[in-house]
């Protein structure tokens, strides 16, 4: 099923927000959306992207690959990026993403066993003055956990385990 097909209603909604000769600006929310649902935004989706706003694919990927927001391959159901950007390394954020990730027993990009959490560093969230810190993508949303630790770490995989079996976070 076609991304128009799909999304129909939703597409139409995001480019009444624009001008026909500037539908292009419609590249995030549109990406957006797919990303939401499908938790990662596929060659074929960026396809149907740029020939929906009339825009090359390499526009909607230079988009994609710029942003942390969205993700080229599919991943674990949370996104747990870890900024390892230099403010944040000078506030301990290396030590603790390799923490995290001996923790969990992954390395950089790749998801727990249980299929829940995929760890990934990323540059700069603009949470530097409270690093370490990561930013949670999942079926919710965006949220920032800051001043980490191991412990709080653990206390958040407890909640999504929680949340996974149905009681509330």
């Amino acid at each position: 099923m076609s991304l128009q097909q799909k999304y129909s209603k939703e597409i139409k909604q995001i480019l009444s927000k624009y001008p026909p000769e500037y539908k292009r600006s419609a590249v995030m929310p549109i990406l957006h959306l797919v990303q939401k649902d499908e938790g990662h935004i596929s060659k074929e989706s960026m396809q149907e992207i740029a020939a929906l706003l009339d825009i090359t694919e390499t526009e909607v990927a230079s988009v994609v690959g710029f942003y942390t927001l969205y993700q080229e391959k599919k991943a674990g159901k949370y996104r747990m990026q870890i900024c390892t950007d230099l403010p944040c390394a000078l506030r301990g954020a290396d030590d603790f993403f390799k923490q995290v990730c001996d923790h969990l027993n992954v390395k950089d990009g790749e998801t727990t066993e249980d299929g829940l959490v995929t760890v990934e560093h990323v540059m700069c969230l603009a949470g530097c003055d409270r690093a370490p810190m990561f930013q949670e993508q999942g079926p919710d949303g965006i949220k920032y956990h800051e001043y980490m630790t191991i412990e709080r770490v653990d206390e958040w995989l407890q909640s999504l385990k929680q949340l996974e079996a149905g009681e509330k976070r």
